[in-house]
Parts: structure tokens; sequence; C-alpha cells
């Protein structure tokens, strides 16, 4: 008698559930559903003082059910609920013309702007830096750990005086928030092709030189083939903390358009579903930006060859 004999007959619910969670999008529903439950409890928690606050001083009968939801439908709550900034999404991206100033896909379109703009600038950078370390000696023992010790200081300390400075020279808008998005995002890209340009073992750097072959063609040959993987893996996380910088450049300076100055509104006003909403907007544009790199490095990986 086989083993599937012996055991006990399964329900179609039980295989489908089984089936569900054999793969990706089970797990991840459940935890989406989690963290939701969690979200509504949080804002019923949080949002609860206040009421019952205002129904005592009011002389109003409360009971547990009217607490919960006045506590999801207060118009400044403490922590909004989830169906709230959808409420809140909606409005400001499809209520709105793209060119007006209450259009969340306008501030959008301003960070992303200068994320860009710095993500180039800080991936030109690192890779500059990352070859100059690798080849010289001098470099590497002096300027690695100054690069190194460069992000130890808070982003938020130099943010208002790079704005500042650049802004008395003449230069505001674009530029200062792009070189805060570059000064963030050079370290990764400058540290992951260190390690990638170094990634050759010894036995392939001694084949090419049996060869006679030059530094640049070892360079273009074996050290930039076989960075690629870290380059890659350091844009993923560049590309991420680009935009962060960019949304703090524009806080210290009451900028009127961008994701930060959406935040910044918010704060002044007590608006907390504006801070969700524009918070949401960013973190969908940081994965977007982060999938648009993963697409690049498998287009990458196959006009290097490589294996689907």
């Amino acid at each position: 008698m086989t083993t599937e004999a012996l055991s006990p007959p399964r329900s179609a619910g039980q295989g489908l559930l089984a089936r569900a969670f054999a793969g990706r999008s089970g797990p991840l529903a459940a935890v989406c559903l989690g963290l939701l439950v969690l979200w509504y409890l949080g804002a019923v928690w949080l949002n609860a003082p206040v009421l019952i606050d205002g129904y005592e001083r009011r002389g109003e009968a409360w009971s547990l059910t009217r607490v919960a939801g006045d506590a999801m439908a207060m118009e400044r709550p403490i922590l909004p609920a989830p169906h709230q900034v959808v409420v809140e999404l909606d409005r400001s991206i499809l209520g709105y013309a793209v060119t007006s100033k209450r259009s969340l896909v306008y501030h959008a379109w301003v960070t992303l702007s200068s994320t860009l703009l710095g993500f180039v600038m800080g991936t030109v950078l690192g890779v500059l830096l990352a070859v100059g370390i690798v080849h010289v000696k001098t470099l590497d023992r002096s300027l690695l750990p100054w690069v190194i010790a460069s992000q130890t200081i808070p982003i938020l300390a130099i943010a208002p005086m790079v704005i500042v400075v650049l802004g008395n020279i003449g230069f505001t808008g674009l530029v200062p928030k792009a070189l805060i998005s570059m000064y963030l995002c050079f370290f990764p890209v400058a540290i992951g092709m260190v390690k990638g340009l170094r990634s050759p073992d010894l036995l392939q750097r001694d084949l090419l030189r049996t060869y006679s072959a030059s530094t640049s063609q070892v360079f273009w040959k074996l050290r930039w083939p076989s960075s690629m993987p870290f380059l890659f893996a350091s844009l993923k996380v560049a590309v991420a903390i680009s935009l962060v910088g960019a949304i703090v450049g524009e806080l210290p300076t009451g900028a009127q358009a961008g994701i930060g100055a959406r935040l910044l509104v918010g704060s002044y006003y007590g608006q907390t579903v504006q801070i969700w909403a524009a918070l949401f907007t960013a973190a969908a544009m940081a994965g977007l930006l982060v999938a648009a790199m993963g697409w690049l490095e498998r287009m990458a990986a196959r006009r290097m060859g490589a294996q689907p």
C-alpha cells in the first residue's frame, strides 16, 4: 500500500490554500493583510484619546463602536486609516491635472528630476573613485578612508549648508537637491565597484599578463565585466537613497514643489493624511526606480552573454 493511500484525503479548499502558499502570492497576501489589520487597530488606538476627550468635554456618551468609527474618519487624525490614505491618493493623483501644483504627479516629477540628476552624478563619481582606488595605491590608502568617513556626517546637518552656500553663488532649484542626492548615492556605488573591480582572482589576472595584456585591456576584458553584479547591486541601493536625498534637500529650503514640499505643508497644517499620501508616493517611486535598475541589470546580463 502506498503512502498516498494511507494519507487522509484533502479537501479542495485545503489543496487551493496549499498551492497559494507554495508560491509567493500567498505569503505576501497574508503579510499585507496582517499589516492592514495592525494599521487599522493602530489608527483606532492612537486616535481614540483625542475623540474620547472631545466627547467628555461636550458631555456626550460614547461607546467603543462609535470611537472606532470616528477614529477612522477624522479630518486630521494622529494616524490616518488606510482607506483615508487611498482616498487622498486618488484625489491628489487623479483629481487634478498633472501640471497643477495640487497634483502629486507634479510634485513627484519635481522630486524625480533632482533624484535622477543626482543619481547620474553620484554613479559617475562613484565609478571614477573606485577605478582610481583600485589602480592607484596612494588613493587606496588616502582616499578610501575619507570616502567612508564622509558618510558619518548626518545629511540633515549638511543639507542646509549646501542649500545656503549654493544659493549665495546663484545655484538654486534643481542643482542643490541633486548635489545632496549625489552625496548620498556615490558611496554605495564607490564601495560596490571597489569590491567588484577587485573580484577577479589572481590566476585570472596572471593569465592576462602572460598574454601581455595592458592595464586597460585587463580593465575592460576582466575587471569591468566581473564588477557588473556588484555595480547593479549598488545601483539599486543608490537610486533609492538618491530619492531620499532629493526629499531631504527640499526640506530646509521651504520648497514650493516636490514630495518634500508636500511633507512640509502637511506638517505645518496638521494634514497627516496628506503626509502619508506623499510618503506612499515616495515609496512607490523608489520601488519603480529599483525595478528599473533590475530591468537594466537583466538587459546588461543578456548583452554580456549570461544565461537567462
